[in-house]
């Protein structure tokens, strides 16, 4: 079975940062791309930022182009998503994902292409 769970959400003030951790457990993690992803109230779950298996190619939402950076730690089954200069339009709870196959290739900023989710962490960003 596998789980995911987020950690590291909370209250920070415009402009300060935040490390959010997704641990996966249940599956072989190295062999699968990572995605997160964040749903603000009354608006559609949206895609962050993703990274592949290895590590070597990361994928980002404009939005969020040199504020945030996506990294992973194979060895201790570990995705983070490092959020810098924080807005409060970034306001959200940010969930993380496994995509569907080993070793994908195909796009990453689609929901659809990923087969797990953890419960979510709320991040919240005061003005």
């Amino acid at each position: 079975q596998v789980q995911l769970v987020e950690s590291g959400g909370g209250l920070v003030q415009a402009g300060g940062s935040l490390r959010l951790s997704c641990l996966v457990s249940g599956r072989t993690f190295s062999m699968y791309g990572m995605g997160w992803f964040r749903q603000a109230p009354g608006k559609e779950r949206e895609f962050v930022a993703a990274i592949k298996w290895s590590g070597r190619s990361t994928y980002y939402a404009d939005f969020v182009k040199g504020r945030f950076t996506i990294s992973r730690d194979n060895a201790k089954n570990t995705v983070y998503l490092q959020m810098n200069s924080l807005k409060a339009e970034d306001t959200a709870v940010y969930y993380c994902a496994t995509i569907k196959q080993a070793y994908y290739s195909g796009s990453y900023d689609g929901a659809a292409n990923y087969d797990h989710w953890g419960q979510g962490t709320q991040v919240t960003v005061s003005a």
